[in-house]
């Protein structure tokens, strides 16, 4: 995927990322694997059925945790991606997330802390002064402190014009912060002796929405300008929320203030918050939809081991007792969900490196190109997001259906990584928030200019596919697939002045028409390398991995893709019966 489809040491090329070459990138894979051997993979299961505790107002989480942080930082890939005078390797983005896709499949709950501190220091960077900077940043990127973001709250949860948390001036620049958020993921534990929270907030006399949200730097622990110790700053744990899944990390509520006490930074200017803040949740919508991927491949290799070892009944049409049971893996209806299994996974790691792609180049590129690129990249990650948390979790519930009653049981990893990914779809905003952003949004912007870019982007594609008679079929049938994409976007346009309830009423179906011609493009793409590499016949003991790749390829097409048809019909039927009237029939 990096070196053959996505051509990674052609970013090399340019100045920000000259110094690395296939040996480089090669040892931060084998960097990570090392990691997920030692500190991840052995601890899985532990880290779910010991979830973290809150005690006397503290949080304790289990030692490999802290294990795990500590070594993943000292490492270096927590800095990896920063500039060299940040303490980084610029290492692109595109490899990072290849890393990333190791430690997440081998631990999805612990590598979520490493994220946020990531995130949150990748934020700092960009938009934080230079104090901000030699505040917290260094402090972050050496792996003394962990950082969280917080904008939730109990009141007002997705709607973040909502918010009440207040931010007050003081003399010395600094600001008296105040309010409660909800649901923050590595809000509080033991593994740091500090943790740094970026924290939405409205400075007294701001205007109301959106337009009067800033962003705060507020640690845990200050430090105390007397004698340079870290001081409590006012923030307290009230309570933990005891999750479906990925119990092995503390998801917090947290009090900011309660005793008048709390001190922040302001990050970049006044009322200009969500701006840093939505680079951050950007980068972990990535993120989420990489975990739907990373955790869909451990659920597919758990399953396709399963079905291998499992024997049980005998294939249609041979009825012979003598002849012994068959291994699952050869019925139909089995290899069915293992294909998709696998068509969704490696799907998915296709699109989210495509969008990792985009960031790279957007960082070495220029005025237009470099426009161009970060118009592909808002346009496509709520689509990666959503079709990695959604069809992730579908394939994760596959893959317990292969394991049939054994998958609901505890003595097999499937029922767990069930309820790992069921929260994606929540994070980082809702499907039906995604989806909304991307129609109303990301789809019309600019006269509709970065939907043509992709267009154009997959019609490359198309016609790279069409040099190969055996990907002929296929390269057409997707450029029926665009074409129709074309003709419904069109149509749902023309409601968006007209009436924008109906307008919106089914933005989840065109995200899902949406990501699987996304997909498709995808699978495509890979089509064309495996093809190229089995039509010169130098594969050797590899052949069997490049045959896989294509029949996945078809499959996707003639199981996934041809559900386009019935979203099509449905998006261009004007029936309303979403919509709220005089009466409730909800009944």
């Amino acid at each position: 995927m990096l070196y053959e489809v996505f051509d990674i040491l052609s970013l090399t090329k340019h100045e920000r990322f000259s110094k690395h070459d296939r040996q480089a990138f090669d040892l931060v894979l084998e960097t990570a694997e090392g990691i997920a051997k030692k500190f991840l993979r052995p601890f899985l299961k532990d880290g779910d059925r010991n979830p973290p505790q809150l005690l006397e107002g503290k949080v304790k989480v289990r030692p490999a945790l802290h294990d795990y942080y500590h070594e993943f930082c000292r490492c270096g890939l927590l800095a990896s991606t920063f500039d060299e005078e940040s303490g980084g390797i610029q290492l692109p983005a595109t490899v990072y997330a290849a890393a990333d896709f190791i430690i997440g499949n081998g631990h999805n709950g612990f590598e979520m802390i490493t994220s946020l501190s990531r995130g949150a220091a990748k934020l700092l960077d960009t938009f934080g002064s230079e104090l901000v900077k030699e505040t917290y940043l260094k402090k972050i990127l050496a792996g003394e402190w962990a950082a969280t973001m917080c904008l939730t709250e109990p009141h007002a949860g997705s709607a973040l014009s909502n918010i009440t948390t207040a931010a007050y001036p003081k003399e010395d620049g600094t600001f008296l912060i105040k309010g409660q958020k909800i649901f923050i993921s590595g809000g509080d534990h033991d593994i740091t002796e500090n943790i740094v929270h970026l924290v939405l907030a409205r400075i007294s006399g701001a205007p109301p929405g959106v337009k009067g949200i800033s962003l705060f730097a507020v640690p845990k622990k200050r430090v105390s300008p007397r004698d340079r110790i870290l001081i409590d700053n006012d923030v307290r744990p009230l309570g933990l929320y005891h999750k479906m899944g990925q119990r092995s990390t503390p998801t917090m509520h947290l009090d900011f203030g309660g005793n008048a006490d709390c001190i922040g930074h302001l990050v970049g200017s006044a009322n200009t918050g969500l701006i840093g803040m939505f680079q951050m949740m950007n980068s972990f919508r990535l993120g989420v939809g990489l975990a739907g991927s990373y955790i869909a491949t451990a659920a597919y290799y758990a399953s396709l081991e399963y079905a291998h070892e499992r024997q049980q009944g005998q294939r249609a049409g041979k009825k012979d007792l003598l002849e012994g049971q068959t291994s699952i893996i050869n019925h139909p209806d089995v290899r069915r969900m293992l294909f998709l299994q696998k068509a969704i996974a490696e799907g998915t790691l296709s699109l989210i490196m495509q969008c990792n792609k985009y960031s790279d180049l957007e960082s070495v590129s220029a005025d237009d190109e470099r426009e161009r690129y970060r118009d592909l990249l808002e346009l496509l990650t709520p689509v990666a997001k959503t079709y990695g948390a959604e069809m992730g979790t579908v394939s994760v519930n596959n893959g317990l259906q292969v394991l049939g009653g054994y998958g609901y049981t505890e003595d097999f990893i499937l029922e767990q990584l069930a309820r790992d990914i069921r929260v994606m779809s929540l994070y980082e905003g809702t499907t039906g928030i995604q989806s909304q952003a991307l129609l109303a949004r990301q789809i019309p912007a600019h006269d509709r200019k970065a939907f043509y870019l992709w267009i154009g982007e997959v019609k490359t594609v198309i016609v790279e596919a069409e040099a190969h008679k055996s990907l002929l079929f296929y390269s057409r049938w997707l450029d029926s697939e665009i074409k129709s994409l074309e003709e419904t976007t069109g149509h749902m346009l023309a409601q968006k002045d007209v009436d924008p309830e109906i307008f919106l009423m089914d933005a989840n179906l065109y995200m899902e028409f949406f990501g699987l011609v996304c997909i498709a493009w995808q699978w495509l793409k890979q089509g064309i390398f495996a093809t190229s590499r089995l039509d010169k016949g130098d594969v050797g003991t590899d052949g069997t991995f490049y045959r896989s790749k294509l029949e996945t390829m078809k499959f996707f097409f003639h199981y996934e893709l041809r559900k386009t048809r019935g979203l099509q019909e449905r998006l261009q039927d004007n029936t309303t019966l979403t919509i709220a009237g005089e009466r409730e029939l909800l009944i």
